[in-house]
Order: structure tokens, then C-alpha cells, then sequence
């Protein structure tokens, strides 16, 4: 399979600082399945209500982002990336596809609240995850969304004999969508054009959580922003280093869940639904702004300092969200 790859070795502190964050955040996606996050088999999703007719349905699937997960596979056809913050301080990433599907997509990892709120933007998107903590599970029922889960689609999923688990289940986006549903089903808000006028020049961009950071270098050869992880360059299995043609540092409200690991570390929620503050990079260049969703059914709209809309570049999107100061 095209998603095997070899593991880097660290030495010992490293080992055993990311041996420690990593239980943490496999504890936290505990409830039950084949892997020990799986959902409970047998129930049966509830009916989905109409939305808007046309727009098309979007996969998202949930991506594996600690070291023992990378490599990964499937990130270069996304056409947005999200970043968000789980537990230990450590992220995790939604890709939404549209536009074209990759053979393979992963490692899948497990659901969190806060995505039921941010894919609310989409029309009954399928969300592809390995599972979810066991009281999350009619939330996630109960949304408006097509959930797939090995238990739901078994067909779709394979696990990598080469990688340990839980870091090695993948997906076959076309078990699940016949075809990509096209750039109408990317119901974001996000508005594509000429860069304003402004902005300051920004050779790199680094965004720092409690156990984790990301980098983002501009490649004026690539016309995009050459994504780093954890100080080592982020690169795919079957594309290459992602090189997206923006960057969304979205300052948000993250605020404990209702939920905690088995550890006892909270589950952070990161609230998508609102307005604060943003900075944009496109064209090698950094843009303040700001950030509006007045309502979970709503896209994101981004604004300029002024008052005027805030164009993004043509090409993949990675939205980062940090808590605000």
C-alpha cells in the first residue's frame, strides 16, 4: 500500500515525552470498537434533515497528526485543512475533499464535538473517523451529517500492517462517494481573488501549541506555503509536500468540553461559531483581519481592517485555529 513509510527515531527524552503525549490523546479517544474507539455497531443514524438543493456533500475526514501517525496519506487533495487542538496540547486535522478524491486517505483517527459545529457549514457532508468517545456518539447521531465509521462502512476502511495501531487505519474515499462532488459543495464562505492591497511581507509563519507548533515557509516556486510539523518538514506518502496557496491563522475561543480522557485531561472545544480576530498568508505576504460566522449553518467570512472583503488564493486552504489572547 502507498501509505507505508518509516519512523523516525528520536532520542530517549523525545521518545518518552511523545510516548506519554500520545497515550494521552489515544486515551482520550476511547469508547469502543475494533480498536477501542470505535462506535457502538447496531444503531442506527438518525434521519437527516433537507438543506440547500444543488450545493452538493463534501467528505471530511478526521487525520491522524501526532509523529507516530506521519507521514500522511491523502493531504494534497483536500481542499481545506483544518487544525484544531485536542488533548495534551496535540492537533489534529479535517480535511474536507470536493473538488477530487485521492485513493487513500490517513491514518483516521477518532471525532471530536467541536467538528459537529464547524461541518454545520456543509450540506450533509460525510465525515469518515475511526470513532468517538461512547457519549459523543448520539451528538454525532443526532447531527446533520452522513457518519461513516468502520462500523458503518467496514468496506471502506484497511488497516496498514506496517504501521502500529492505532495509527494505521486508512480510508478509500470511493467506497463512500461515487464521485467528488465538485467546488459547489465547499459551502465555507471563503471567497477566492486579487490579494488586497497592503499586508506585510512574511517569510514564515509559526504557530505554537502547548506540545505541538506548525510552520509555514512561503516558496515563491511552489506559490504556496511549505507546511512544517513539529520542526521537521511535513511531507505526504503519495503528493509530496503540501504546499497550500493559503493560510488561515483563525483565533478562537477554545474552551474545555464536557468530555475528558481516561487520564482526566478535558477535551478542548474549539468554538467556530462567532467573530475575532485573523491573519491571512497568501502571496508571501501576512493580512490582519477578521473573522464573522454569525451562525453554525453559515460559512466564515473574512474582512480586512477596513471593512473590505478579504480575498483568499486560488488553491488548497489550511485553517489553524488557536485560542484567542
Amino acid at each position: 500500500m502507498g501509505h507505508r513509510a518509516r519512523t523516525r527515531r528520536a532520542g530517549p527524552a523525545a521518545a518518552l515525552l511523545a510516548v506519554a503525549l500520545t497515550a494521552s490523546l489515544t486515551a482520550g479517544c476511547t469508547g469502543h470498537g475494533r480498536d477501542g474507539d470505535g462506535r457502538a455497531p447496531g444503531r442506527t443514524p438518525t434521519a437527516l434533515p433537507s438543506r440547500s438543493a444543488g450545493a452538493g456533500s463534501p467528505l471530511a475526514v478526521k487525520i491522524d497528526n501526532v509523529p507516530a501517525a506521519r507521514p500522511q496519506t491523502g493531504l494534497g487533495a483536500a481542499d481545506v485543512v483544518y487544525v484544531e487542538q485536542v488533548e495534551g496540547g496535540l492537533t489534529r486535522l479535517l480535511a474536507v475533499y470536493a473538488t477530487r478524491l485521492p485513493k487513500t486517505v490517513g491514518p483516521v483517527r477518532s471525532a471530536r464535538e467541536s467538528d459537529l459545529e464547524l461541518l454545520r457549514q456543509f450540506t450533509r457532508p460525510t465525515l469518515a473517523f475511526s470513532g468517538a468517545q461512547r457519549a459523543l456518539l448520539p451528538l454525532i447521531d443526532r447531527a446533520p451529517l452522513r457518519a461513516r465509521s468502520p462500523d458503518e462502512a467496514p468496506g471502506a476502511y484497511d488497516r496498514d500492517t506496517g504501521r502500529a495501531a492505532p495509527h494505521n487505519l486508512y480510508l478509500h474515499p470511493a467506497a463512500l462517494l461515487p464521485t467528488a462532488p465538485g467546488e459547489a459543495a465547499l459551502t465555507t464562505g471563503f471567497h477566492h481573488g486579487p490579494a488586497p492591497s497592503g499586508g506585510t511581507p512574511v517569510s514564515a509563519r509559526t504557530v505554537r501549541y502547548p506540545a505541538a507548533r506548525l510552520t509555514f515557509t512561503w516558496s515563491p516556486g511552489r506559490g504556496g506555503w511549505l507546511v512544517a510539523m513539529d520542526g521537521a518538514p511535513t511531507v505526504t506518502t503519495d503528493s509530496g509536500r503540501p504546499a497550500p496557496a493559503t493560510v488561515v491563522v483563525q483565533h478562537v475561543r477554545v474552551r474545555d468540553s464536557r468530555y475528558h480522557d481516561v487520564l482526566g485531561n478535558p477535551t478542548p472545544y474549539t468554538e467556530t461559531v462567532g467573530s475575532g480576530r485573523a491573519e491571512v498568508l497568501r502571496d508571501g505576504r501576512s493580512f490582519d483581519g477578521f473573522w464573522s460566522r454569525p451562525a453554525a449553518a453559515g460559512g466564515t467570512a473574512f474582512t480586512t481592517a477596513d471593512g473590505g472583503r478579504l480575498d483568499f488564493a486560488a488553491g488548497q486552504v489550511w485553517v489553524v485555529f488557536v485560542p484567542a489572547s
